[in-house]
């Protein structure tokens, strides 16, 4: 399935930003794609700590954490967003006979499994819970939003992230323990953050434009 039309994406990397300046850019991107001022995008980012709470979770239950709070309009619950993890946000017009929201899902999940495939480490799905996963611990997040058929919020995937931050809540309503990244899963083989984002920047287009 074939979910952009677009020739190619741009690709946009804010380096380490705030979610506020990221998350008012996606939303931009997304009001010039919807009218065809913009090409299909990926808005990669490295963001400053925040917690980002979806339409599944109260944002109430997480403001004595010490983070700063975030209620937004993703599917999904609460996730911690911080230094070491890669975000991308795919910005897709999605045309008639490609609207299938949960083939759309399965396609980042691909994505993911094939950029730490890359890398060593052997990525799976889990049926019940959304996302990728190495050896029974969620290395990646999901949750997505659509805004008049186009694509908004992503994947956060962890590369070094301080794994202690997900102790002070239950991510994406999970355990903690649960949580991994790829420094943990390669045994300090740690690649390069550049190059796990160029690659996954790179699986992203190949498969959101395949055609299946």
């Amino acid at each position: 399935m074939r979910f952009s039309s677009s020739a190619d994406f741009e690709v946009i990397d804010l380096g380490r930003v705030s979610y506020e300046t990221a998350h008012q850019q996606m939303l931009d991107l997304v009001d010039a794609i919807r009218v065809g001022s913009a090409p299909d995008t990926l808005l990669m980012a490295e963001f400053e700590p925040v917690l980002t709470v979806g339409r599944a979770a109260n944002h109430e239950h997480y403001r004595d954490l010490g983070l700063p709070v975030h209620a937004i309009a993703r599917g999904g619950k609460t996730t911690y967003h911080g230094p070491g993890q890669l975000v991308c946000y795919p910005l897709i017009q999605l045309q008639e006979g490609v609207r299938d929201l949960h083939a759309y899902l399965s396609a980042l999940e691909e994505a993911l499994i094939r950029t730490v495939q890359d890398f060593g480490l052997q990525g799976g799905r889990d049926p019940r819970n959304t996302g990728c996963w190495v050896a029974g611990r969620k290395i990646a997040s999901i949750g997505v939003a659509v805004r008049r058929w186009v694509t908004y919020h992503g994947v956060a995937l962890n590369i070094s992230t301080d794994l202690s931050m997900f102790q002070r809540f239950d991510p994406c309503g999970l355990e903690a323990d649960v949580m991994t990244t790829m420094e943990r899963e390669v045994a300090g083989k740690l690649p390069p953050f550049a190059d796990v984002s160029a690659t996954l920047a790179r699986h992203m287009k190949e498969i959101l434009r395949e055609e299946n």
